[in-house]
């Protein structure tokens, strides 16, 4: 009434309800800090500007705001203009190791500008580039003049050398660190950084095609690397000028820059979650690095030797080959055939100047004469062999025996000293390995050493110096005792065939599948009655189907 009786119907309107005073209004000091911050490092967000006033503790700043409290100060004075979020952060699937060193992220980035001081001409070299996922400690920051498979190499194994191995490295598909999508594909085997990782225990993991956001650690680091140094640095004179700048920079990054991923609320530096791997687990398993490598020596400051050295020229070597789609693997310029169905596998080589041993999962699965020379073996370890111990031979049985590799022709034969010896037409296209004593030839599988077939010994002693790849025989391979399991299916009269043999069931099984059980002796035949019927075995001829509809390749260690 009173607003009315002194101002009329213009005392009724609606008045601010704004109070005079607000107690926990932020101080006009602690709004100027913030806004100085924003001014001076235009790309710090409100959660950076808290983090640095907890770090910093500036004058004037008695107790740090809030985060949406920064953010209305942005509004407030323009320096910020709200947008509204595309996605929700609830929707995002995060991922983070529980440790340090248990997984890297490994990445090559452009943008360093390097100047010809002649010619004033500017080109791009690259940063190798790595970060720890756990404590998003940068591992990795090298300039290179070219991301080759070789300077890639080279940064990483600096970085083990000074850090230790971690358990894990996750990088993208390209060609300096695997040959997933190569234009030969695996033909021409591992790429040395697989090679490095294996021989070290580390297991790399590659993300899906176009998939930058599976390695977002390392990507992340370059959405700051990028417009925090590379806005501002350069054009350099030299690669040896960029790189100190970077290893200014990233020093910073890693101990002075808080990361947000790591606490929101609280200021920690990937160097405060960052932890090496220990001394103790570093010299138990030494770092392993291929010779060639040599500009990867590690710090003399960490106490870690550098790649073994070369062994005596004429002493044996050894080292992995991963076996191709080919079934071929090369071994100084040769190919050597371990067979299709081990493609994929990895294949250890044993190899001096007079014998070449080839073997899978520990076990030998091939020998043949060298052709390597002296000059060879020290090419082979300037490519990462390394010093070999004793042949991976059988144990000789004392006996003048010899055994050779040899692979059945079409026909089932095998060739031994200009003469064609009847091996079995069922074994045709099989890699096997003959045991030559002086009045039997025994034919047994190279890998399991089962005895398949035994037949006379036609060679002579002038014949069989002239038989090729020979080698000192193992023990005497022993035949299966295990029965082959086939199928048959009855004739109109009742009558099946198994290796030659007839063997009648009578009228009332015509048309019936049976299964029949084949031994050295006896043949057991299941009836579909449940019966079984067995006979006497009274042929040696071999088997030469499984089914008894579609016919397959059967077991051949029973004739």
């Amino acid at each position: 009434m009173g607003r009315y009786l002194s101002e009329q119907l213009g005392g009724l309107a609606d008045r601010s309800h704004r109070p005079l005073s607000c107690p926990h209004q932020v101080p006009a000091s602690v709004e100027v800090v913030v806004v100085e911050m924003r001014r001076e490092h235009p790309r710090w967000g409100a959660r950076r500007i808290r983090l640095e006033l907890l770090r910093t503790s500036p004058a004037g700043v008695g107790s740090v705001p809030a985060v949406r409290t920064i953010v209305r100060i942005l509004h407030r004075q323009g320096l910020a203009q709200p947008r509204p979020r595309k996605r929700p952060r609830s929707s995002f699937v995060r991922f983070e190791r529980p440790g340090p060193m248990q997984l890297w992220g490994i990445d090559i980035v452009g943008g360093v500008q390097l100047v010809d001081t002649t010619t004033g001409e500017v080109r791009e070299v690259k940063v190798v580039t790595g970060v720890d996922d756990h404590s998003r400690f940068c591992v990795i920051a090298e300039v290179v003049e070219r991301a080759t498979g070789r300077a890639v190499c080279l940064a990483f194994a600096r970085a083990l050398a000074r850090y230790g191995a971690p358990q894990q490295v996750i990088t993208d598909n390209g060609k300096q660190f695997t040959d997933r999508f190569s234009r030969y594909g695996p033909s021409r085997g591992e790429v040395l950084f697989d090679k490095i990782c294996r021989r070290n225990g580390i297991e790399h993991l590659l993300t899906a095609p176009a998939s930058p956001n599976q390695n977002g650690k390392v990507e992340r680091f370059h959405g700051t690397f990028r417009p925090e140094f590379l806005t501002d640095a350069g054009p350099f004179e030299s690669v040896q000028q960029a790189q100190v700048a970077v290893d200014s920079w990233v020093a910073g990054y890693n101990t002075d820059r808080p990361h947000q991923g790591l606490d929101p609320d609280s200021p920690v530096t990937p160097a405060d979650r960052f932890a090496p791997a220990p001394t103790a687990e570093r010299e138990t398993l030494q770092l392993w690095l291929p010779p060639a490598l040599a500009p990867a020596d590690p710090d003399p400051a960490d106490g870690r030797e550098g790649p073994a050295q070369t062994p005596g020229t004429a002493e044996p070597v050894q080292f992995d080959k991963v076996v191709p789609p080919s079934g071929m693997i090369t071994v100084a310029g040769k190919l050597l055939w371990l067979g299709t169905y081990r493609a994929g596998k990895t294949v250890r080589v044993w190899a001096d100047t007079q014998v070449i041993h080839l073997l899978v999962d520990g076990a030998r699965v091939k020998s043949l004469r060298s052709h390597l020379s002296v000059a060879d073996l020290r090419v082979l370890v300037a490519q990462g062999a390394q010093p070999a111990g004793e042949p991976p031979l059988p144990a000789p049985d004392g006996s003048t025996a010899v055994e050779v590799d040899r692979v059945v022709n079409r026909v089932g034969t095998i060739s031994l000293g200009n003469h064609a010896v009847l091996a079995a037409e069922i074994l045709a296209g099989r890699q096997v390995s003959v045991r030559i004593e002086p009045e039997l030839l025994m034919i047994f599988d190279p890998d399991t050493r089962e005895l398949l077939r035994t037949r006379p010994n036609p060679l002579t002693a002038q014949d069989l110096q002239h038989v090729r790849g020979t080698r000192l025989a193992g023990p005497p391979p022993r035949p299966t005792l295990e029965p082959v399991r086939v199928q048959r299916r009855a004739s109109n009269t009742g009558v099946i065939v198994v290796a030659g043999q007839k063997i009648a069931l009578g009228r009332t099984h015509a048309g019936r599948t049976v299964t029949v059980t084949v031994s050295e002796t006896t043949i057991n035949v299941e009836l579909p009655d449940g019966d079984t019927h067995t006979v006497r075995r009274t042929t040696t001829a071999a088997i030469r189907s499984i089914k008894g509809q579609r016919p397959r390749t059967a077991d051949t260690s029973v004739s």
